[in-house]
Protein backbone atom coordinates (compact mmCIF):
# COMPACT_ATOMS: atom_id res chain seq x y z
CA UNK A 1 0.00 0.00 0.00
CA UNK A 2 1.42 3.35 -1.04
CA UNK A 3 1.80 5.93 1.72
CA UNK A 4 -0.55 8.90 1.66
CA UNK A 5 1.78 11.47 3.17
CA UNK A 6 1.10 14.47 0.96
CA UNK A 7 3.61 13.65 -1.78
CA UNK A 8 2.34 12.72 -5.24
CA UNK A 9 2.95 9.14 -6.37
CA UNK A 10 5.24 10.18 -9.23
CA UNK A 11 7.28 12.30 -6.84
CA UNK A 12 7.59 9.40 -4.40
CA UNK A 13 8.97 7.31 -7.25
CA UNK A 14 11.45 10.05 -8.23
CA UNK A 15 12.58 10.55 -4.63
CA UNK A 16 13.04 6.82 -4.13
CA UNK A 17 15.04 6.47 -7.33
CA UNK A 18 17.33 9.34 -6.30
CA UNK A 19 17.71 7.87 -2.81
CA UNK A 20 18.65 4.50 -4.32
CA UNK A 21 21.44 6.25 -6.19
CA UNK A 22 22.63 7.81 -2.92
CA UNK A 23 22.37 4.38 -1.29
CA UNK A 24 24.60 2.97 -4.03
CA UNK A 25 27.20 5.70 -3.43
CA UNK A 26 27.17 4.99 0.29
CA UNK A 27 27.55 1.25 -0.24
CA UNK A 28 30.51 1.69 -2.58
CA UNK A 29 32.18 4.08 -0.11
CA UNK A 30 31.44 1.65 2.73
CA UNK A 31 33.07 -1.17 0.79
CA UNK A 32 36.14 0.93 -0.03
CA UNK A 33 36.43 1.99 3.62
CA UNK A 34 36.24 -1.66 4.69
CA UNK A 35 39.02 -2.37 2.20
CA UNK A 36 41.13 0.40 3.75
CA UNK A 37 40.51 -1.12 7.19
CA UNK A 38 41.61 -4.56 6.01
CA UNK A 39 44.55 -3.56 3.85
CA UNK A 40 46.21 -0.49 5.37
CA UNK A 41 49.92 -0.91 6.04
CA UNK A 42 52.64 1.19 7.63
CA UNK A 43 53.93 2.43 10.94
CA UNK A 44 50.54 3.81 11.90
CA UNK A 45 48.74 0.58 10.99
CA UNK A 46 46.99 0.02 14.30
CA UNK A 47 45.58 3.51 14.72
CA UNK A 48 44.48 3.70 11.07
CA UNK A 49 42.97 0.21 11.21
CA UNK A 50 40.80 1.36 14.11
CA UNK A 51 40.05 4.72 12.48
CA UNK A 52 38.83 3.14 9.23
CA UNK A 53 36.71 0.77 11.31
CA UNK A 54 34.95 3.72 12.97
CA UNK A 55 34.35 5.25 9.53
CA UNK A 56 32.82 2.13 7.98
CA UNK A 57 30.62 1.63 11.04
CA UNK A 58 29.26 5.16 10.62
CA UNK A 59 28.66 4.51 6.92
CA UNK A 60 26.87 1.25 7.76
CA UNK A 61 24.42 3.20 9.93
CA UNK A 62 23.90 5.76 7.15
CA UNK A 63 23.21 2.99 4.63
CA UNK A 64 20.53 1.55 6.90
CA UNK A 65 18.92 4.97 7.38
CA UNK A 66 18.77 5.57 3.62
CA UNK A 67 17.26 2.16 2.92
CA UNK A 68 14.66 2.72 5.63
CA UNK A 69 13.83 6.17 4.22
CA UNK A 70 13.16 4.54 0.84
CA UNK A 71 10.85 2.03 2.54
CA UNK A 72 9.05 4.83 4.42
CA UNK A 73 8.26 6.30 1.01
CA UNK A 74 6.70 3.02 -0.12
CA UNK A 75 9.47 1.78 -2.41
CA UNK A 76 12.18 -0.86 -2.24
CA UNK A 77 15.84 -0.25 -1.57
CA UNK A 78 18.25 -1.69 -4.11
CA UNK A 79 20.29 -4.47 -2.59
CA UNK A 80 22.53 -6.08 -5.19
CA UNK A 81 26.09 -5.28 -6.15
CA UNK A 82 25.06 -4.96 -9.79
CA UNK A 83 22.46 -2.33 -8.90
CA UNK A 84 24.96 -0.43 -6.76
CA UNK A 85 27.49 -0.32 -9.60
CA UNK A 86 24.81 0.82 -12.07
CA UNK A 87 23.54 3.62 -9.80
CA UNK A 88 26.69 4.96 -8.14
CA UNK A 89 28.48 8.21 -8.93
CA UNK A 90 31.71 6.69 -7.60
CA UNK A 91 34.20 4.24 -8.99
CA UNK A 92 34.81 1.07 -7.06
CA UNK A 93 38.49 1.13 -7.91
CA UNK A 94 41.16 2.43 -5.57
CA UNK A 95 44.35 3.45 -7.33
CA UNK A 96 46.28 4.56 -4.26
CA UNK A 97 48.89 2.45 -2.46
CA UNK A 98 47.91 0.54 0.69
CA UNK A 99 49.25 3.31 2.89
CA UNK A 100 47.13 5.36 5.25
CA UNK A 101 47.75 8.44 3.11
CA UNK A 102 46.75 6.65 -0.08
CA UNK A 103 43.51 5.35 1.39
CA UNK A 104 42.72 8.70 3.00
CA UNK A 105 43.12 10.56 -0.30
CA UNK A 106 40.92 8.08 -2.14
CA UNK A 107 38.20 8.05 0.51
CA UNK A 108 38.31 11.82 0.89
CA UNK A 109 37.70 12.22 -2.83
CA UNK A 110 34.64 9.97 -2.57
CA UNK A 111 33.26 11.84 0.44
CA UNK A 112 33.68 15.13 -1.43
CA UNK A 113 31.88 13.67 -4.46
CA UNK A 114 28.98 12.54 -2.26
CA UNK A 115 28.82 15.91 -0.48
CA UNK A 116 28.53 17.75 -3.80
CA UNK A 117 25.86 15.33 -5.06
CA UNK A 118 23.82 15.63 -1.87
CA UNK A 119 24.09 19.43 -1.85
CA UNK A 120 22.91 19.56 -5.47
CA UNK A 121 19.81 17.54 -4.59
CA UNK A 122 18.54 19.34 -1.48
CA UNK A 123 16.53 21.91 -3.44
CA UNK A 124 15.44 19.27 -5.98
CA UNK A 125 13.81 17.21 -3.24
CA UNK A 126 12.29 20.22 -1.51
CA UNK A 127 11.23 22.47 -4.40
CA UNK A 128 10.62 20.13 -7.34
CA UNK A 129 9.40 16.98 -5.60
CA UNK A 130 7.79 18.70 -2.60
CA UNK A 131 9.50 16.41 -0.10
CA UNK A 132 10.90 18.59 2.68
CA UNK A 133 11.48 15.47 4.80
CA UNK A 134 13.91 13.94 2.34
CA UNK A 135 15.56 17.34 1.74
CA UNK A 136 16.16 17.56 5.49
CA UNK A 137 17.28 13.93 5.62
CA UNK A 138 19.95 14.36 2.94
CA UNK A 139 21.05 17.64 4.52
CA UNK A 140 21.82 15.58 7.63
CA UNK A 141 23.69 13.01 5.52
CA UNK A 142 25.68 15.79 3.89
CA UNK A 143 26.67 17.16 7.29
CA UNK A 144 27.85 13.70 8.40
CA UNK A 145 29.96 13.38 5.27
CA UNK A 146 31.36 16.88 5.76
CA UNK A 147 32.53 15.89 9.25
CA UNK A 148 34.01 12.61 8.02
CA UNK A 149 35.78 14.46 5.19
CA UNK A 150 37.14 17.04 7.63
CA UNK A 151 38.61 14.26 9.77
CA UNK A 152 40.18 12.58 6.75
CA UNK A 153 41.54 15.92 5.52
CA UNK A 154 43.05 16.64 8.95
CA UNK A 155 45.20 13.50 8.60
CA UNK A 156 46.82 14.97 5.51
CA UNK A 157 48.11 18.15 7.25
Amino acid sequence: MEPTIGIESDNLTSVSHALNSILADEFILYTKTRGAHWNVEGLNFHSMHLYFESQYQALQDMIDEIAERIRVLGHYAVATLRQYIELTHLTEETVQPNSAEGFIKSLLNDHDTIIIHLRENINYFNDKLHDAGTADFITGLMEKHEKMAWMLRAHLK
